[in-house]
């Protein structure tokens, strides 16, 4: 089924769709569609401290203040997401950042279809491996990234997994002994 090892990516549904529990299914759904596995989730609220902690690197940009402003004002998903290529399969799926542009030249992307400015484009996603560790370190301290590549991918790779809608994770098949 996969011949390259799964990669691994952040993605978070920023507080403008999870405002809208329907669109945040759509989302997820999309997201199956193409192939993805959410390997974590976790559904939390920023702190204005803990946005501009995981926003540091646009320190003096001027849009920085207004996105920390709108990522802590509600709650938001992060996941992590598994696929062959995720890193820029996620950016393909999310849709450019600009919204007005991603609205006319990628209408079927995530933000084509639920973006409603530059800010409240609906999700974020990690730009490199390098970054998508800092940020699943971020906000997943508990998770290791090794452990899981050796223990639990394997069962990810031959599909023996299953959406779990409670956790907003795939989980493994559990297979039931039959009674004889």
């Amino acid at each position: 089924m996969f011949i390259r090892p799964l990669q691994l990516t952040l993605a978070i549904l920023k507080p403008d769709v999870v405002a809208h529990p329907q669109v945040v299914q759509e989302i997820r759904s999309m997201i199956q569609g193409h192939g993805f596995y959410f390997v974590k989730s976790k559904h939390l609220h920023l702190t204005r401290a803990r946005a501009e902690e995981f926003y540091k690197e646009h320190k003096g940009k001027f849009f920085l203040n207004r996105l920390i402003y709108f990522m802590s004002s509600g709650p938001i998903w992060t996941h992590i997401l598994a696929r062959e290529d995720a890193i820029p399969q996620w950016r393909q799926l999310m849709g450019p950042t600009k919204v007005l542009k991603t609205i006319h030249e990628a209408p079927d992307t995530i933000r084509g279809q639920f973006g409603l400015t530059d800010t409240r484009n609906c999700s974020h996603g990690s730009d490199s491996e390098e970054t998508a560790k800092r940020e699943i370190e971020f906000f997943f301290p508990e998770f290791n990234a090794d452990r899981w590549y050796k223990e639990v991918e394997p069962v990810f790779k031959s599909g023996q997994v299953e959406f779990d809608e409670t956790t907003c994770e795939h989980v493994p098949i559990l297979k039931h002994a039959s009674k004889s």
